[in-house]
């Protein structure tokens, strides 16, 4: 195992697999080169000298600029490298790169693979069966909560994969977008294949008006979805509730797991907690995964956090099936700079204070470990917020870089499933399967009741076609129903987009 990685050829920085002691020589490329500080692990070091002003390289791209020059052997971090990062841009230079792009899953050889899924009515898949309860407004969360517990102890889930409430704070004192975004979260929760029954309680008085809201969600199941609306009963609420409950309980306990091929899998893709391993071992292990499901199986995954796509964005833009994604594409990547700068804040300054300490600098750096999470394929779909999955394949979601929201938003298109890297650790998930996948094998020994699955394996002499097999196997595992450790911990979380005023 090597104790440094230079990425690309073109790169002027290198990084520390294991801490490196000033003093040090390492040969990199052919090339003596002696340290004169510290480098932590996952944190770059200079290869040669770096003029002030001059590009810092990684992963072949710039990451910024140096502040200050910077000497050969020396320690780089934030504050020796400022974003190159702008405001919109035209992107009139940025072409598509293929005129002729293959269909999802045209590069199927063999066998197909399979998961055991629960196929619905409407020829939706879940991988898991679950009993949801959704408040229209957040003034019911405390009447769903005790619904949600009687229910619990009458039955302990018996024959479902659990029964759970989603509270939110909104549905209310709400105009506009915020309005919106909040109708079609719930909406797309309405209609998502992981729940075999779903109960939606309204108050009566609020904005979000359960009749207009049941309107709103179009043509649903009603064997699998019910509505109530508390004002409206006569009595206990919560024992109404329960009994509604009850009926959507037995329903569910019928639909049974069915052999279905992995095409019909929808898999998120999201970083939080991200380090300098981020793009060198997790990111592309999902990068590969992706192109295996999109490419190879013609399934869809969804990529996200669009405020870490700026300045890996052109890399996305080259890679549109037709020039009207590309459209969509270019009016993703501007509109979210517009939101960021309507509200007077700068569109480069993402990276965390746990970023910077993991060995990432600017947001290009953290841009282009990102983006890796979608390996190679074409894009052939551009979501809106609150939009669902209409083709297969890569698509990217519109939706900020907050771990809760974007998963959230993720889940919402119709994923059933959620593939979160991280290399300083997180417990949450939010309301479908939230696997993590740790950058480094230290947060893995550290956090085995967080992490699902170790990807720092692959700066330890493991192949990626090795750890590629086993990732697949894992996935296709919980498809089938293993739990991941957030589901273990009991954690089912929403967070919704916010934007303007409450009332």
């Amino acid at each position: 195992m090597k104790d440094y990685l230079k990425i690309n050829p073109a790169d002027n920085v290198a990084v520390a697999i294991n801490p490196l002691t000033a003093g040090a020589t390492v040969n990199v490329g052919g090339e003596d080169i002696t340290l004169i500080s510290d480098i932590p692990a996952g944190h770059k070091f200079a290869l040669r000298d770096i003029a002030e002003g001059e590009n810092v390289i990684k992963y072949g791209f710039p990451i910024g600029h140096a502040r200050h020059a910077v000497a050969r052997g020396a320690f780089l971090d934030h504050n020796d490298i400022k974003t190159n990062l702008e405001g919109q841009l035209d992107y009139s230079d940025i072409h598509i790169k293929n005129d002729h792009v293959p269909a999802p899953g045209s590069a199927l050889k063999g066998e197909e693979r399979t998961f055991r899924g629960y196929v619905r009515p409407d020829g939706q898949v879940g991988i898991r069966n679950e009993i949801w309860v959704i408040p229209t407004v957040g003034c019911v969360n405390g009447i769903m909560k005790q619904i949600v517990d009687r229910l619990n102890a009458e039955t302990g889930a018996e024959g479902v994969d659990g029964i759970f409430g989603f509270p939110h704070n909104y549905g209310c004192s709400q105009l506009g977008g915020d309005h919106e975004n909040t109708k079609k979260i719930l909406r797309d929760m309405v209609h998502h294949p992981n729940a075999g029954g779903i109960l939606v309680v309204g108050l009566g008085c609020e904005n979000n008006q359960p009749k207009v809201f049941e309107e709103f969600c179009g043509d649903y199941d009603r064997d699998r979805v019910k509505f109530m609306v508390c004002q409206e009963i006569e009595g206990d609420e919560v024992e109404e509730g329960v009994k509604i409950l009850r009926g959507l309980y037995e329903n569910a306990r019928k639909f049974t797991r069915t052999t279905v091929p992995a095409s019909k899998l929808r898999i998120g893709l999201k970083c939080g907690g991200s380090d300098g391993f981020s793009g060198i071992t997790a990111n592309p292990l999902l990068g590969e995964f992706s192109d295996w499901l999109c490419d190879r199986e013609g399934g869809t995954t969804v990529l996200t956090e669009v405020p870490e796509m700026f300045g890996a964005e052109t890399i996305l833009m080259e890679r549109c099936a037709d020039n009207k994604l590309l459209g969509e594409t270019i009016s993703l990547i501007n509109n979210f700079k517009q939101y960021f700068l309507s509200h007077g804040e700068p569109v480069g300054e993402n990276p965390s204070p746990g970023n910077k300490a993991g060995g990432i600098s600017t947001l290009e750096e953290k841009a282009l470990g990102c983006t890796q999470k979608s390996g190679k394929s074409p894009v052939f779909g551009v979501l809106e917020y609150g939009e669902r999955i209409h083709n297969h394949g890569l698509n990217l979601l519109s939706a900020p870089g907050n771990d809760l929201v974007a998963s959230t938003a993720l889940a919402a298109a119709g994923c059933q499933m959620v593939l979160f890297t991280t290399g300083r650790g997180t417990p949450f998930g939010t309301f479908v399967p939230t696997m993590k996948v740790s950058t480094n094998s230290n947060l893995a020994r550290r956090k085995p009741t967080w992490i699902d699955f170790n990807a720092g394996e692959l700066v330890e002499d493991k192949t990626m076609e090795a750890m590629l097999e086993e990732f697949i196997d894992y996935v296709l595992r919980v498809a089938d129903g293993e739990y991941v450790n957030s589901e273990k911990s009991g954690i089912h979380e929403i967070s919704i987009f916010k934007n303007g005023v409450t009332l």
